[in-house]
């Protein structure tokens, strides 16, 4: 009770700060000026040094702007500890060397980083999302600091559509928070939420912000996945849902960003469309690089499950339980293995 009572009161504090950033912000028309942003700005454009490889540069901002440990770093990469904490010595050796100064960088410096910058804030969300660790399920504080963070940006570079593709995705997911855990605390998956409790003026709000980014003709991955999100988002039910348009937009994510998890999420829209026999035989292509991912083995489960394969997908389970440490994830998967 007590732990507990001290969690709630950090969790209030956390949320009056990033309400009075927020309000902050909303006043101010042109780019912020508080100290503390201007220095965790100054900190993450430092560490997003073009001289660090993109990985060493998401690596050391996570560790010292945003505080994540080498594990939940690791996790959000799918490597090994081991190899994280190289990649940040190395960077940090390579700063010392090159004399990369503490400075916000100017004209075509701040373009030149602003991959890293974004994939920093991408990765920093989904932590605050749906955490990797074992102690919450949750980290609400730090998605909306990521927001914020986010918001700091699009005003330091307005005229960048990746930038507002970003905003557009943190909304629209945050948009649908409210409905992803039930009065238990158990999690509710997206198929059987209840979407009168979606912000939907937020999600209005997010979709003006995805059309603006589309405007600028300068289509890039964040705004494919906030298209992604907005089409979930704006459909009335679950059975109502677009699968075939989100398809195609994994489709277009794969020419831009093709990575083993995109692959995988295309497969699961492809199992609503085209059969889960058909999305299985994707996944499974995909046993060797995320083969250790518990995201991997609960979506193989599912579709081993619609087919009528009970032992495998019970398999699959288990090893998705073994694998993954957020408590809310944890007790789905249970449920699911007692069903």
């Amino acid at each position: 009770m007590t732990t507990a009572r001290r969690r709630a009161i950090d969790i209030l504090r956390r949320d009056k700060r990033y309400h009075e950033k927020l309000a902050l912000l909303e006043r101010s028309d042109s780019r912020p000026d508080s100290a503390e942003a201007d220095d965790r700005l100054r900190l993450i454009f430092t560490c997003c040094h073009p001289a660090l490889s993109n990985e060493a540069q998401v690596a050391l901002t996570l560790r010292a702007v945003v505080g994540f440990t080498t594990a939940e770093i690791a996790s959000a990469f799918l490597v090994s500890e081991a190899t994280v904490a190289q990649r940040m010595v190395r960077a940090k050796r390579k700063i010392v060397e090159a004399r990369i100064p503490y400075r916000m960088p100017e004209g075509n410096e701040v373009a030149e980083r602003l991959d890293g910058v974004l994939s920093v804030l991408y990765l920093m969300f989904n932590e605050g999302y749906l955490s990797r660790g074992s102690q919450v399920a949750t980290r609400r504080d730090v998605a909306q600091d990521a927001l914020w963070l986010a918001q700091l940006v699009s005003q330091l570079m307005p005229g960048q559509a990746e930038v507002k593709g970003l905003l557009a995705l943190m909304k629209l997911t945050l948009a649908r928070s409210r409905a992803r855990f039930d009065e238990s605390g158990e999690m509710v998956l997206l198929p059987h939420q209840d979407r009168t409790l979606w912000d939907h003026a937020a999600i209005t709000e997010a979709v003006a912000l995805l059309e603006q980014a589309g405007a600028m003709g300068a289509t890039g991955p964040y705004q494919l996945q906030a298209a992604i999100a907005a089409i979930h988002s704006e459909s009335k039910s679950w059975d109502d849902t677009d699968w075939r348009q989100i398809v195609l937009l994994y489709d277009a994510l794969l020419n831009l960003s093709d990575s083993p998890v995109v692959r995988l999420n295309r497969a699961v829209a492809l199992s609503h469309l085209a059969g889960p026999e058909v999305a299985l035989g994707e996944v499974n292509d995909l046993a060797i690089s995320l083969g250790d991912y518990h995201l991997f083995h609960s979506a193989r489960a599912d579709l081993l499950d619609r087919i009528g394969e009970r032992g495998l997908a019970r398999e699959a389970l288990l090893r998705a339980l073994e694998l993954t440490r957020n408590p809310a994830e944890r007790a789905l998967i249970d449920r699911k293995l007692r069903s």
